[in-house]
């Protein structure tokens, strides 16, 4: 009896001393699994590493918008003269301001001479002939001279004074006052002018050139009211409204900055099967940041989305597949991280926006910072 005693007991040590050695002392089920990532205090702090929640962030759906700075037609102006001549000065650089009106260079000729002389000639003789008309008129109502003087006096005075108002025009034309022209002032140069107030964009002429009408002198562009110019292709166009938003950037640039559609076009162009798009800044006190022809980069913000999402940082592309850190708790002072898989929907430059955020219990804190290195390792 007492030897049966002994071996149950004998049995029940052994037994237990295996159950003993079947886990061994200080492991959790957690360091078998693959999944779970270890970061301790220091590594946390001096990687600068974040912990965060899902956030509910809005994504924008968006058409490519690619075009330039520009200016209405109405501000800009191409310089040249009504009348041929020598230019006599020019004192002009690109960038530089010029007010409406102000002098842009000189021109010379002796024809503006002759017109000059024309006029003086034309002008005696309408006087001279305004008097005889008005002296025949009172005649033929008398009857005292024939109608056929008559005519002849009021054919003569109507043939000078077409001609003096044409050269009297001319004379306005040339920026020159017709009366201030007498036999003592006649002058041989002439000063052309800026049809707007805006800046020098070019200047093509210098001094002694000749200048014909067809010839371009100077540009001038006024950049008070600069727009964007974009195109989108066609197949874009049924999404676009008045009144939404541009995000967009000077080419090769990082910096955003807004505007507005404006005007949409109403043609399609038959090679590049784009629509026009006509954009005004937000703010207007940006102006001076840009220049007409500048090329930009737009996008035409169509719709807006709401969706539980994180930082962009935190989601982790390994392959077309998509992971991130979710904090599991501490153990020993280190972090315990798992590596769970999601399902990405839209993404931008900051958020990307999470389809299984219900596989995730509200509150659960992800790794928004340093996820890459340590999914990758």
């Amino acid at each position: 009896m007492k030897n049966i005693k002994l071996n149950r007991l004998l049995a029940i040590g052994v037994i237990s001393l295996w159950s003993c050695n079947d886990k061994a002392p200080g492991v959790t089920p957690e360091e078998g699994d693959t999944n779970i990532i270890s970061v301790t205090t220091s590594q946390f702090t001096s990687s600068n590493m974040a912990l965060d929640t899902l956030t509910v962030h809005n994504f924008h759906r968006s058409v490519i918008a690619n075009g330039m700075i520009d200016v209405p037609p109405e501000n800009k102006a191409s310089v040249s003269a009504y009348f041929s001549g020598y230019i006599k000065e020019i004192k002009l650089l690109p960038g530089q301001l010029v007010k409406k009106g102000q002098v842009l260079f000189t021109l010379e000729n002796p024809e503006y001479v002759q017109i000059q002389r024309e006029y003086l000639e034309s002008k005696g003789q309408l006087k001279y002939l305004k008097a005889d008309y008005e002296r025949q008129k009172a005649l033929a109502s008398d009857k005292v001279t024939s109608q056929k003087s008559f005519l002849k006096a009021e054919a003569d005075y109507e043939v000078i004074l077409a001609t003096h108002q044409s050269l009297r025009k001319k004379l306005v034309m040339m920026n020159i006052s017709p009366d201030r022209v007498s036999g003592n002032n006649i002058l041989s140069s002439i000063t052309v002018t800026s049809p707007i107030s805006g800046f020098v964009t070019s200047v093509n002429a210098i001094k002694g050139m000749f200048l014909t009408p067809s010839d371009i002198a100077v540009t001038i562009t006024n950049t008070d009211h600069l727009h964007l110019e974009l195109n989108i292709f066609e197949k874009d166009l049924l999404a676009i409204r008045e009144g939404q938003a541009i995000k967009f950037r000077i080419q090769n640039t990082d910096e955003e900055f807004d505007a507005t559609v404006y005007l949409i076009g109403k043609s399609v162009d038959p090679e590049k099967r784009t629509v026009a798009i006509h954009g005004h800044l937000r703010d207007e006190s940006r102006i001076h940041a840009f220049a007409p022809g500048m090329y930009i980069e737009g996008e035409i913000q169509t719709s807006v989305h709401s969706a539980p999402s994180l930082p962009a940082e935190a989601v982790v592309n390994v392959e077309n597949n998509y992971y991130v850190l979710v904090k599991r708790g501490v153990q020993d002072e280190a972090l315990m991280l798992e590596k769970r898989e999601v399902m990405v929907g839209t993404s931008d430059n900051a958020y990307t926006e999470i389809l299984n955020a219900s596989d995730f219990r509200k509150g659960t804190e992800f790794l928004t910072k340093g996820a890459f290195n340590l999914v990758l390792e």
